[in-house]
């Protein structure tokens, strides 16, 4: 397979962590025991936290709409059985010192991260319960 991207992680001979991370780029640790790095599971959330507030903050400059926070709160509730994957999602975007008026601007932004730009969330299974709330103005 030709790859767009490559990640390598390495067991480090202890528990459930392991080192690693994209070829030639920043490396992280990663614990399935959340004791010395967030899980796997962890990274998925912080990851669909990630993409939709990087899009929300790029769509927002390219429309021109100031602000002076994005801030995202990622909850994530998983199935009790395994495959223990995420049923739901909640991600609350606050956004401070927008524009009065542009908060339309923000719900479009928000909108366009989760229906075409966000491309963890497009990896993501398609019954994936996922809430989108946002705080601030």
């Amino acid at each position: 397979m030709k790859a767009d991207k490559e990640v390598r992680l390495s067991w480090t001979g202890s528990g459930l962590v392991f080192d690693g991370g994209p070829t030639g780029g920043p490396q992280l640790v990663v614990d399935g025991d959340s004791a010395t790095g967030p899980s796997p599971m962890d990274l998925v959330l912080s990851a669909v936290a990630a993409c939709m507030a990087i899009d929300i903050k790029v769509i927002l400059e390219k429309g021109r709409v100031p602000f002076d926070s994005l801030d995202v709160t990622a909850r994530g509730q998983r199935r009790d059985e395994p495959p223990r994957h995420y049923r739901a999602v909640q991600l609350v975007f606050s956004v401070t010192g927008v524009p009065p008026g542009s908060r339309s601007k923000v719900e479009r932004a928000v909108e366009l991260s989760r229906e075409k730009y966000c491309s963890v969330l497009f990896s993501l299974r398609r019954d994936l319960d996922l809430e989108t709330v946002i705080e601030g103005g």
